[in-house]
């Protein structure tokens, strides 16, 4: 049973259990903890050179260094790292964020998800204060990015030098997205325009690392993505 706390209108799940909340029929289709060598080969990037293993929770992470000179298609972000091996529709994503710029309201990490091309995606935009292109649930669809969120919180704190538990769920039957953070649901849409597809990290201007990726998918296709670069 999924435990559930309300407070001041937001839903929280027992983070201690968080990675139990799987459905019956849903399995890893995917994890990577960054620990080896290789451990970015199954990763394409919009510019490679931005991206290194460094330091992470405990032993390496993924980072990404500053904002990449890709310029995309449409106003979206500009720095991105996709899992190249493995895509779905229906899925339930958990990863370790930590943000490693300065404090500014459009502080942010994205996690991109329903990748086709990169001119068709969503993102969730984390940002440490919402307004109609911060914190918000995007969709990139042959224009500029657009907000389609339902539901968002005031922002998150990111803090320094605090990793911090992301969750995303998107579920093809009903088209629901929700985004949590540390537990908290902080962003929900609902939106069918894109099935099955990649997920990625990045940002639009900023720095971070990325660590423990697991994904769980009742399906998933294994193929190697065509789009950006391998390091």
């Amino acid at each position: 049973m999924v435990r559930r706390l309300f407070f001041a209108g937001l839903v929280c799940l027992n983070t201690a259990a968080f990675s139990q909340q799987i459905p019956s029929g849903y399995k890893l289709v995917y994890e990577e903890s960054f620990d080896k060598r290789d451990s970015y080969d199954g990763f394409t990037f919009t510019q490679p050179d931005k991206w290194l293993l460094s330091g992470g929770q405990t032993g390496k992470a993924l980072e990404f260094t500053g904002i990449s000179d890709y310029q995309p298609p449409f106003r979206s972000p500009h720095t991105i790292a996709l899992i190249a091996t493995v895509a779905v529709g229906s899925f339930i994503l958990e990863a370790d964020l930590l943000q490693t710029g300065r404090e500014y309201g459009h502080r942010d990490m994205c996690v991109v998800f329903g990748f086709q091309d990169p001119s068709h995606f969503y993102y969730a935009h984390i940002a440490s204060k919402m307004d109609d292109n911060a914190h918000q649930l995007m969709v990139v669809n042959e224009a500029p990015r657009k907000k389609i969120s339902l539901f968002t919180t005031p922002g998150v704190e990111w803090g320094q030098g605090q990793w911090h538990k992301v969750r995303v769920e998107r579920t093809l039957t009903d088209g629901k997205i929700r985004i949590f953070f540390d537990g908290q649901l902080i962003q929900e849409a609902v939106d069918a325009s894109f099935a099955n597809g990649y997920i990625g990290f990045g940002s639009f201007d900023d720095s971070g690392k990325v660590d423990n990726i697991r994904l769980w998918a009742p399906e998933s296709r294994r193929d190697v993505c065509q789009h950006f670069q391998k390091k």
